[in-house]
């Protein structure tokens, strides 16, 4: 099993941590978040330090801590500095824009896809091909990146599509590529 549970977060001076029986509230300068925690788990907050500790060794509850652990830095990290991810549009024709809060994607269609951004996320262009998911809950940063991509995949023959910033999409041959 891993120790990652096991494992201090540190909290910055401009992040304020409430801890109240199992709900622990993290407030920062982007935002705020809340999280239950099981009965199992108890949470200390120690000179900016917050250190969480679990009854007892138990399979699910070793899975547990490492899980919340993990969970309450990224709640720590992202009030303080927002979470991205950057995704890339290549293809001939394929290109986006900004309308309102809203993504209009040309994505190869017959018609445009307009993409509404949920709350707590906030979606920007760079250029005509880049677009930047960003928010401080990094589940909700990454489900909503996913949904995006999602929408036109990289095709497998031409590499067409919608996908993550530096993702290597493997290209098959065509069958003029197999038959000579």
């Amino acid at each position: 099993m891993s120790k990652i549970g096991q494992n201090p977060i540190p909290v910055s001076n401009s992040v304020q941590v409430e801890i109240q029986d199992h709900t622990v509230r993290v407030k920062g300068a982007k935002g705020e978040l809340s999280f239950e925690l099981p009965h199992f788990l108890s949470i200390r907050n120690e000179e900016n330090t917050l250190y969480i500790e679990r009854k007892s060794d138990a399979k699910r509850q070793k899975a547990s801590h490492g899980l919340y652990r993990s969970v309450i830095a990224n709640a720590v990290k992202g009030v303080d500095q927002a979470w991205t991810k950057r995704l890339e549009i290549v293809g001939t024709g394929f290109n986006g824009k900004m309308q309102g809060r809203d993504l209009n994607l040309k994505l190869g269609l017959s018609h445009p896809v307009i993409f509404k951004a949920p709350e707590g996320i906030q979606l920007t262009m760079e250029g005509n091909n880049i677009i930047i998911v960003s928010g401080i809950d990094k589940q909700q940063v990454g489900e909503v990146a996913h949904q995006i991509k999602s929408l036109r995949k990289p095709d497998a023959y031409k590499g067409k599509g919608i996908r993550y910033e530096g993702e290597y999409v493997r290209v098959k041959p065509g069958k003029k590529a197999k038959a000579a």
